[in-house]
């Protein structure tokens, strides 16, 4: 009896442990979300806009799932796991047809697409990077996107959850 309860105990701290490095694998690969765009992300609700210039020159949308957006509405922070943040972003490209309906220069719109981004709050898989797993969409395929890299990048964010982006009413 002694030995079957050993047994069991080693059986499952094993199967634990691969759990546990099966879990952190899609991080550890750039494949989370399952390398997959989430279905139906671009009717989540817009929690803002920003215009990202120097080297990038692009405009971006930023929409969260409904935890999210719950979340935000509550200024809710650290944010919940299963947020899920997408970022979409277009070159800025200026407008001739506006700029010559107000008769200037000042008309910007978004051109080319360049890629979709997402960070997705699961405090236990992606414990190591704050919580949060990142994954970048390019023509809709996954990127193979280093996540301690986007990861570093968040770091001056920490404050508030490592996001940069505030909810825009």
């Amino acid at each position: 009896m002694q030995r079957i309860r050993i047994a069991v105990i080693v059986a499952a701290a094993v199967g634990g442990a691969m759990g546990v490095q099966a879990a952190g694998a899609d991080h550890e690969t750039g494949a989370v979300l399952g390398g997959k765009l989430p279905a139906g992300y671009r009717d989540w609700r817009l929690i803002s806009v920003a215009h990202e210039g120097g080297d990038l020159n692009d405009l971006r949308a930023i929409l969260g799932n409904d935890v999210a957006i719950t979340a935000y509405r509550a200024g809710k922070l650290p944010l919940p796991d299963g947020v899920i943040i997408a970022r979409l972003a277009w070159r800025h490209v200026s407008s001739d047809e506006n700029n010559r309906a107000f008769g200037r220069a000042q008309s910007f719109v978004a051109g080319p697409p360049t890629n979709i981004q997402f960070m997705v709050k699961d405090s236990r898989k992606y414990s190591s990077t704050g919580g949060w797993g990142f994954a970048q969409f390019t023509n809709s395929k996954a990127d193979a996107l280093a996540p301690r890299q986007c990861f570093a990048c968040h770091v001056p964010a920490k404050a508030r959850d490592f996001v940069f982006t505030l909810y825009a009413p």
